[in-house]
């Protein structure tokens, strides 16, 4: 059986392995994540340093923005992970990618206030 936070891209070159539990789940709203996966919001979890790797291909890198480094497969582009230097310590992987996307818990969204306002939430997360 799969770890529940184990993923892979559309390709499954590029594939990613955690050892231990998210340190959260959530849904961003934020312009950059929505630009950088055609999505209206996109959903993460957070997992420590020395508890994730990568399995397969290494994604390629691209710097989005100051302190943000984004991660995709380099086949498929498949969008795999986000980091920032104001989250040190951290890989922010993203859900869909997750091989068991059933486990997936969010608690939060983020970034709310840039929702768009077309999108209509009902699940009583906090903002």
């Amino acid at each position: 059986m799969t770890p529940p936070y184990c993923g892979h891209c559309l390709c499954g070159k590029t594939r990613f392995a955690c050892d231990a539990a998210p340190l959260w789940q959530g849904h961003c709203h934020c312009e950059s994540c929505r630009r950088a996966t055609g999505s209206p919001f996109t959903s993460f979890l957070g997992v420590a340093d020395g508890h994730w790797r990568w399995v397969g291909a290494e994604p390629a890198i691209y710097a989005s923005s100051p302190g943000v480094t984004r991660y995709f497969c380099q086949g498929c582009g498949t969008p795999m992970a986000f980091r920032a230097e104001r989250f040190p310590g951290e890989m922010h992987f993203y859900a869909a990618t997750l091989d068991a996307p059933e486990t997936f818990q969010p608690t939060r969204h983020y970034f709310a206030a840039e929702r768009l306002p077309w999108v209509h939430l009902a699940d009583g997360l906090p903002e």
